[in-house]
């Protein structure tokens, strides 16, 4: 069955909005499942006095979050491309569950911005030591991804005595090449002051899961009524087949269609041979006509 208007445009949005929640979920699985595996990082979780630390929680929620996402994305493709009602109904519940879940951490992180801001410290602490331990490459692109976005320097802001100096971004101004801020206060106080455009980006994230969600809803809608309503099938009048036109038949007991006979030319000719009604005297001399 095929939808049109609305149910179409709904489609193309969740095709669109399940390209880009792939991309995300990939992002976030891959980021977490390097994390968890990587060498540098393993021995982490192999201690159980770490398993509540920030960085194992963080990784846990990174899989966690990445896992449901391409979920949430394997459904609503399935169901938006060949506009199945199970997967939809699936799609639309999990979809309703991510969007609440979003709006619900949004408010929470806004609210303990002071205790959330400490917890991405402490995880940046455990990053920058494991690079110390290890020099982990890997854990060196990510230290120098946060210290280039938060324009920090290690945990003592000091590039001549910091270990991680390779990885920490160019000073601004000449004071800065003594001392530049560390990155587990500028972390906290970035939370703290923008705590409300964090709280933002999770509302506004969660706005897009509700659109989906409508787009979902209304399509399924489409499909039902697709399904429900009556078929019509178009009856053409039948072309009727040509005349074949027979000769008349003949009866048995009709008599059959008199036969002219030869037009006498020549008198003399016709002398010899006589027409019905004349009849020939004995002596063949004479003529006779018969009334």
């Amino acid at each position: 069955m095929a939808v049109d208007g609305c149910g179409l445009v709904c489609k193309y949005i969740l095709v669109i909005f399940n390209i880009i929640f792939s991309v995300v979920g990939l992002a976030f699985l891959g980021l977490g499942l390097w994390l968890r595996f990587s060498d540098g990082t393993r021995e982490i979780f192999n201690f159980e006095a770490l398993n509540s630390s920030a960085f194992v929680i963080g990784v846990t929620v990174l899989i966690v979050l990445g896992v449901v996402m391409l979920v949430v994305v394997v459904f609503g493709d399935y169901g938006a491309c060949s506009e199945k009602k199970c997967a939809l109904e699936t799609f639309t519940a999990l979809l309703a569950l991510l969007a609440v879940a979003e709006v619900v951490v949004g408010v929470l992180a806004y609210a303990s911005r002071d205790m959330v801001g400490h917890k991405l410290g402490e995880f940046y602490v455990s990053l920058y030591s494991l690079y110390a331990a290890n020099n982990d490459p890997a854990m060196a692109i990510t230290l120098t991804f946060i210290h280039n976005t938060l324009h920090c320097c290690g945990v003592t802001g000091i590039p001549l005595v910091e270990i991680v100096k390779k990885t920490c971004p160019n000073p601004d101004s000449l004071m800065e090449n003594l001392v530049m801020p560390n990155c587990p206060n500028t972390i906290l106080n970035v939370f703290e002051r923008r705590a409300g455009l964090v709280m933002g980006i999770f509302l506004g994230t969660g706005a897009l899961l509700f659109v989906a969600l409508i787009c979902s809803i209304t399509l399924n809608a489409k499909i039902r009524q697709s399904a429900s309503s009556p078929q019509y099938i178009i009856l053409t009048p039948p072309t009727p087949a040509p005349t074949v036109l027979q000769p008349p038949q003949q009866g048995f007991d009709s008599p059959p269609p008199p036969i002219p006979g030869p037009s006498c030319l020549h008198p003399p000719v016709c002398s010899k041979h006589p027409r019905p009604g004349l009849r020939t005297s004995s002596s063949g001399s004479s003529f006779s006509k018969l009334f």
